[in-house]
């Protein structure tokens, strides 16, 4: 027997040289790729609604639902951005204490009603409207008119 015959796979009378495939020996199977573009990635992140990408992909290709389990806080990053945005709103506009200086101005009798005052209570409730609106977006709700 030669060298080259002892560890050709087809000669190989022993059988322990034979080199065997990693898909073989192996316990869990190799990872499946799947090249998407930026467009498909986009829309498969939407439709995820924050569950890891691949959890949905492989939910939805198996056809066992969409999988209810979220990422960390449960809330997307979409979702975050907007909650975001209504704090930072909430921050800028010093609208809870205006709100309540106006109350107590009303409790006493001492609002006056000027068109100044109409201009501010205005800006008052279109900002309580978009901060609103904001939240109910970040909850995946839409809302009617308040």
């Amino acid at each position: 027997m030669t060298l080259s015959n002892a560890f050709s796979p087809v000669n190989n009378s022993a059988g322990h040289y034979r080199k065997t495939s990693k898909i073989q020996g192996s316990k869990t199977p190799p990872p499946f790729s799947l090249r998407l573009n930026a467009e498909e990635r986009a829309r498969l992140t939407k439709e995820a609604r924050g569950v890891p990408l691949g959890t949905y992909i492989k939910a939805k290709l198996l056809g066992d639902g969409t999988p209810i389990r979220l990422r960390g806080s449960g809330i997307s990053v979409e979702d975050k951005a907007a909650l975001a945005k209504a704090l930072a709103l909430l921050g800028q506009s010093r609208m809870a204490n205006n709100l309540n200086q106006l109350a107590h101005l009303a409790h006493i009798g001492a609002l006056p009603l000027t068109p100044e005052t109409e201009q501010d209570l205005a800006d008052a409730i279109a900002s309580i409207q978009e901060i609103r609106s904001l939240l109910l977006r970040a909850l995946g709700k839409t809302g009617g008119t308040p």
